[in-house]
């Protein structure tokens, strides 16, 4: 798996993904922009992908509906139900896509300190087959890409 050096992924147990990334803006910030679609939509998903579906009920019940389309055209689509909002530390949702069997639970941390905020986010899946399956897929290189789209972005926002 490669990305681009600034995302560092672990396995800390035979069902789970840890992404984490620290982005240079507070906390706010960034919790804002994984829930706003307006946001969401200026940096979720690889290079060359646009999010052309971007749904969010931030709630807990409520859900999301994502579309990411390619550069030539190929959609992937995804939802999620939330479970757990705790603005601005942390969220918990079920999250699963519609061309993959199963579904998995993300834990997102957002922890702040010096101005900057170190997300953490914990992918469980329901076996080990379905997280190296994943693991497979490239989703490294996706989030990686993703997220420095919205380093980008969080540059340019004022605090």
């Amino acid at each position: 798996m490669k990305n681009t050096g600034t995302l560092k992924v672990t396995l800390p147990s035979d069902r789970e993904i840890l992404l984490t990334r620290v982005f240079d803006a507070p906390r706010e910030l960034v919790f804002e922009a994984f829930s706003k679609p307006e946001l969401l939509k200026r940096w979720f998903g690889p290079r060359g992908w646009s999010l052309v579906v971007c749904e969010v009920d931030l709630r807990v019940g409520g859900g999301f509906r994502f579309v990411l389309r390619g550069p030539e055209g190929r959609e992937m689509g995804m939802r999620g139900l939330y479970k757990e909002i705790q603005p601005p530390e942390r969220s918990v949702h079920m999250e699963s896509y519609d061309d993959y069997p199963g579904e998995s639970q993300v834990t997102s941390v957002f922890t702040e300190r010096d101005g900057k905020t170190t997300l953490n986010a914990t992918v469980l899946y329901p076996s080990k087959e379905v997280r190296d399956i994943v693991i497979q897929t490239g989703m490294e290189h996706g989030a990686a890409e993703s997220y420095d789209k919205l380093a980008e972005m969080l540059a340019l926002k004022p605090a």
